[in-house]
């Protein structure tokens, strides 16, 4: 099953990082589900209904073939590496939203 994602997520890791991920509704539920569980310290989402572009299109598709998406009460919290040429895209997503 492909998701659309449609927000912008801050979420910390136990060793305190932070990284920026895309998410929806479904997936901010299961990362607010590791954080409650200790599988991550924190999940705050940034900013909701961000435009769609061709960035968000290229990261959403390369999350929906590279990964499965968990239950809601799973086991551990998978974090979504990126390539590097992944990695630039979501950096611009967040320069479009003036969040980078």
């Amino acid at each position: 099953m492909n998701q659309t994602f449609n927000l912008i997520e801050e979420i910390t890791r136990n060793d305190g990082t932070v990284y920026y991920e895309l998410g929806n509704i479904s997936e901010n539920s299961r990362a607010e589900y590791a954080a409650e569980h200790g599988m991550i310290k924190e999940v705050r989402i940034l900013k909701m209904n961000i435009p769609r572009s061709s960035h968000v299109e290229k990261v959403e598709d390369f999350i929906n073939h590279h990964y499965d998406f968990l239950p809601l009460e799973a086991d551990h919290f998978d974090e979504w590496v990126k390539p590097d040429d992944i990695q630039a895209e979501m950096k611009q997503i967040l320069l479009d939203n003036k969040l980078g």
